[in-house]
């Protein structure tokens, strides 16, 4: 979609820049350090949040350079930290229309990257209602894989799970029934949630016609997500862990903050900070 006009450009600049001085180093993971003369956040910081150069992020604060796309003030909200409204009045001043938020799911909530970005050493990651990975740490990527990596359905890890058997393998055997319907009755939970225009639904309408075996487990209607807070888990580098999974909803529930950690002093925490040395090399 292009701009429905040129935007705003000096409210813009201004609305960056005292969104940028209001997070505090901490607020993102970041230390603070003897030397920093501002609470906010410098321009370089922001710019390696939102994954673009220092030198582009300083030319929009300065009303010089191209206009951001639909694509960029969607990174840089993201980087911002912004709240779902703050981020609405961004694609505003851009000259965009606000974003629908039939998916409310794909913008992750304010307070729970604050959380994430205080998880620097722990495997940790934001999940859509739909199964979708919006966001992991590198102990995340380390544990699982780059599950942000995918594109179209296969973004959705209960579409995967029963389209391909390879990801179950992340799980002994013996576990994997229970794992399966442990994520389709999330994925029940998201549809009843979100209604028939949703990106659950439309993963259910996809699964219905492909998967058999969803077709089966689906029609049994289950509908109490029973979580075990202890997952066995197989990694092929490491073996056999178990691993307390703690999960954090945000305030309507359309996202997850799963935290990963292993009993200290146990096996599976020697195995868990291991993949930390491997520095995250999911084979």
């Amino acid at each position: 979609m292009t701009s429905t006009s040129g935007g705003d450009r000096a409210q813009l600049a201004d609305f960056f820049r005292t969104r940028r001085e209001a997070l505090k180093p901490e607020d993102v993971g970041l230390p603070r350090g003897s030397r920093r003369r501002t609470s906010g956040l410098r321009r370089e910081e922001i710019a390696a949040l939102c994954g673009i150069s220092v030198d582009y992020y300083s030319r929009i604060e300065q009303q010089r350079g191209p206009h951001p796309s639909e694509q960029m003030l969607a990174a840089l909200a993201l980087g911002l930290r912004l709240s779902l409204d703050e981020r609405d009045h961004l694609f505003r001043l851009g000259g965009f229309p606000a974003p629908r938020r039939v998916r409310r799911d794909e913008h992750i909530d304010a307070g729970i990257m604050r959380i994430l970005d205080r998880l620097s050493d722990t495997p940790a990651m934001v999940v859509s209602g739909a199964g979708e990975t919006l966001l992991q740490t590198r102990q995340a990527v380390a544990l699982f894989g780059d599950d942000t990596r995918y594109q179209g359905l296969d973004r959705s890890a209960v579409y995967r799970w029963y389209t391909d058997p390879l990801c179950r393998s992340v799980y002994p055997e013996e576990d994997r029934d229970a794992r399966g319907r442990d994520f389709t009755a999330d994925l029940r939970h998201a549809y009843a949630r979100d209604g028939k225009e949703s990106r659950a639904a439309e993963i259910v309408e996809a699964l219905l016609k492909s998967s058999v075996e969803f077709r089966e487990v689906w029609a049994q209607h289950e509908v109490t997500r029973r979580h075990s807070k202890t997952k066995r888990m197989l990694h092929p580098q490491v073996g056999l862990m178990e691993i307390h999974c703690q999960v954090l909803y945000d305030r309507d529930q359309s996202q997850g903050l799963l935290v990963f950690t292993a009993t200290p002093g146990s096996e599976s925490a020697e195995k868990l900070h291991l993949l930390t040395v491997l520095d995250g090399q999911f084979t």
